[in-house]
């Protein structure tokens, strides 16, 4: 398991070679970006948990990246570290006041931004409520959103999803499988909401198989399908050869041997301020998980006959 997913925001192939071969033998998933245009592509599709952002960028500078990262919904609380020649105490206050989480200039010591990298990914796991796993938000933040939400005039839906099955699968290959179903759907979700969403849309993890979106996409419909579609097409790379090709598992049922459990699929339900006016958030919670459980999106497949 790695200890964190980093976004390497440099135009030097150099440094962002070194940094990216450094930080993957330390265990941390990293990604690099030489523009700015291309690191805010990338955060919308799938949440890093730190940025080490340069301020010298060929298509714009890093203040204008870290602003836009800060003013968004799905990617104000990811913690920034700016890298950058500069040395003047202007420039500094100037990036954390737009909410840079930290500052090291160049020529930097590699062993020094390794504890500064540890120390703000640390901070934010322990006060920003997200799950270890998916990287997404938590309850505390999941409900503070709405609570916003409730009190703007914009339209917007709330969809819950679940995954069908997954004890089950967890339960034949294990809790690291697990995990990285986990975070599969959230990169999953990232996907569909740029595809289908805008970049005010909230993703969260309320527990386990349970997510959610809260979209002001236009096309709510269209986003439910896609990610029913590419859930059950996609998660079938997570099983076995075997399990695949018979489309469902084996799992160990005590005195009775073996029962049979299908594979993976997504459920979803909606709400939306389009049909509903909502008094508190808890109505809408239920309401989208009772449109869930009455059949708001593809119902799991029959479990073939065995052999």
């Amino acid at each position: 398991m790695t200890k964190g997913r980093i976004l390497v925001v440099e135009d030097d192939f150099d440094i962002s070679n070194m940094l990216r071969i450094y930080f993957t033998g330390q265990q941390y998933e990293v990604q690099v970006a030489p523009r700015g245009g291309e690191a805010l592509q990338i955060t919308r599709k799938q949440l890093p948990n730190l940025i080490i952002l340069d301020i010298m960028l060929p298509d714009m500078n890093g203040y204008d990246v870290c602003k836009e990262l800060r003013t968004t919904t799905r990617t104000k609380n990811i913690p920034i570290i700016f890298l950058t020649q500069k040395d003047e105490r202007s420039d500094k206050i100037a990036g954390l006041e737009l909410g840079a989480d930290d500052y090291i200039t160049k020529p930097f010591d590699i062993e020094e931004l390794k504890l500064r990298v540890q120390n703000a990914i640390a901070s934010a796991r322990r006060t920003s409520h997200t799950d270890p796993k998916s990287g997404l938000p938590t309850g505390q933040l999941i409900e503070d959103h709405l609570r916003e939400l409730l009190r703007t005039d914009k339209k917007w839906s709330y969809v819950d999803l679940k995954i069908n099955n997954f004890d089950a699968f967890t339960d034949v290959y294990g809790f690291v499988a697990g995990d990285e179903v986990m975070r599969f759907m959230a990169l999953l979700m990232g996907e569909v909401a740029e595809e289908f969403g805008t970049p005010d849309d909230f993703l969260g993890h309320p527990g386990r198989d349970n997510f959610v979106l809260m979209t002001h996409g236009a096309d709510t419909e269209g986003l439910k399908t896609k990610l029913v579609s590419k859930f059950n097409d996609e998660v079938r790379q997570h099983y076995s050869f075997i399990d695949r090709e018979r489309g469902y598992i084996l799992v160990p049922d005590g005195s009775r041997g073996e029962r049979q459990e299908p594979l993976m699929t997504l459920s979803v339900g909606s709400v939306s301020t389009n049909t509903h006016q909502f008094s508190d958030i808890r109505e809408i919670t239920e309401l989208a998980a009772e449109d869930r459980r009455r059949g708001g999106a593809d119902a799991p497949p029959p479990i073939p006959t065995a052999w």
